[in-house]
């Protein structure tokens, strides 16, 4: 049965409307959890109707003072200390994966890089990449403690969970960071946070009603080059910019496949999640990015990782543009859905444009911000920069790490975890980067140019635009 995770963690809840916060309970009402199903039984109280769960980390130092006092001297492993290049527990922020695939093992990686987090636990459906995950979970720590779960909702049961890294599929990242709120965890997802406008929002409004710490995976903003970037334009070394190029590639295409049974181990189910039910077929979930109940294709894919860049340099965290109209190619003969090619335009209110381009190889991609006196490009697949007028180099310093190296990003995470400060990346930040490939994606699905409303989140004169922020999720899911 569908239920959200219970005990010391789980959160009463209502179930969240696309309107934002109209499903919000108020202090001192009982409410039934459309997510659980069941009844829940104790009174929400005090400010923004929140039960703070008990902080791990301090429980310990408590405990651990208390014994000191009470016992007798006594061996101590140095682990316990901190010795041996560890964290004691009391310091560690413990951690569960939420889906475990290509891009999850170099993430968790940079995670399992830093002395004050642990992996305890690692959910999911597929079972070859649970035992997968587990392997390298405990080859980390040489030890066979990690624990893998088919439902992740098992993994967030889990008292002494803290933080959760949410790997899976686009269809996931925001139904599992809700529950992941709702009992108690902060969350790091991998991008795209959202499959839809809606979805985005209801992710912010959850994050701040939990007050929990939220990381979305655009890393680029912890990476130099993309650091650098940002610094020239916002000092305007570029003149007056006017378009921000965002060069991704063309989208494959996947072809039509018979269906077929489900393979063992495979909880083809729980993987499909609240997207809608599809006969299994093995181009459908490999190639899950490039159908629109499950992805966006490159658009999206990568294409949020450049709107976050714009965004971050303009400072325009809170807003986006106004107006988008463009062009695309679909394959008909293709089993996928998603574009083969597209130039997209998104213009904010005082001119400046967004051109979101799906063309070209893999190796090609990159984000050149055009200005008036000149250009600056960072090359995604090399981190080399480049800029006109050339002098503008110089002010760089020189760092070797590129896009691919996540440490610095889940450094700033696990901080945040400790301050309760708020990340780099932070859900309102995320979801307005995100919000701009979706509202792109929608201007070339409907074939017609779109206006929009950063303050109410709506489409203008386009009834159904707006039908599309949403879509039903599949029973007996609910956000």
């Amino acid at each position: 049965m569908l239920g959200a995770p219970t005990g010391r963690h789980a959160h009463p809840t209502a179930a969240f409307d696309p309107e934002p916060m109209r499903g919000i309970m108020r202090a001192g009402e009982k409410a039934e959890s459309r997510l659980t199903g069941r009844r829940v039984s104790c009174v929400v109280s005090g400010e923004a109707a929140m039960v703070k769960p008990v902080e791990r980390r301090a429980f310990l130092r408590r405990a651990a003072e208390a014994m000191g006092l009470a016992a007798a001297p006594a061996i101590v492993r140095s682990s316990s200390l901190g010795a041996e290049g560890q964290a004691p527990p009391s310091d560690q922020i413990a951690l569960g994966v939420i889906g475990y695939g290509g891009r999850c093992t170099v993430v968790l990686d940079h995670f399992m890089e830093f002395a004050d987090l642990r992996c305890l636990a690692l959910a999911d459906c597929q079972a070859a990449r649970r035992r997968a995950g587990k392997a390298r979970v405990d080859a980390r720590y040489a030890n066979t403690d990690c624990v893998d779960y088919n439902d992740f909702r098992a993994l967030l049961d889990r008292q002494d969970i803290e933080a959760v890294l949410i790997a899976t599929g686009d269809r996931w990242h925001t139904p599992a960071a809700i529950l992941a709120a709702q009992a108690g965890k902060d969350v790091y997802s991998e991008k795209p946070i959202s499959i839809t406008i809606a979805e985005g929002r209801a992710l912010v409004e959850t994050m701040a009603r939990y007050r929990r710490v939220y990381q979305a995976g655009h890393q680029r903003r912890s990476v130099d080059s993309y650091r650098f970037q940002a610094e020239v334009v916002r000092r305007g070394l570029l003149g007056k910019l006017h378009t921000i190029v965002c060069q991704q590639w063309e989208g494959p295409t996947v072809r039509l496949e018979a269906p077929r049974p489900v393979p063992p181990g495979f909880d083809y189910d729980m993987w499909l999640g609240p997207a809608p039910w599809h006969p299994y077929t093995n181009a459908r979930v490999s190639g899950w990015n490039y159908f629109w109940d499950t992805g966006g294709g490159p658009i999206i894919g990568m294409g949020c990782h450049y709107t976050d860049i714009a965004q971050w340099a303009l400072d325009r965290d809170d807003t986006g543009p106004v107006a988008y109209e463009g062009e695309a190619t679909f394959d008909p003969t293709a089993f996928s859905e998603t574009p083969v090619t597209a130039d997209i335009r998104c213009t904010y209110a005082d001119g400046i444009q967004i051109v979101l381009r799906s063309s070209g190889t893999f190796e090609a991609r990159h984000i050149r911000f055009v200005g008036s006196a000149g250009w600056v490009q960072v090359d995604d697949q090399t981190n080399v920069v480049t800029a006109e007028p050339s002098d503008l180099l110089r002010l760089r310093a020189i760092a070797a790490r590129s896009w691919a190296h996540t440490g610095d990003h889940a450094r700033n995470f696990l901080d945040c975890v400790k301050s309760r400060a708020r990340t780099i990346c932070h859900p309102e930040a995320a979801h307005r980067a995100t919000t701009i490939c979706h509202a792109a994606n929608l201007c070339i699905r409907l074939g017609r140019p779109l206006k929009w409303d950063p303050k109410t989140e709506c489409f203008l004169g386009d009834d159904e635009a707006n039908r599309r922020r949403s879509r039903v999720l599949r029973e007996p899911w609910t956000l």
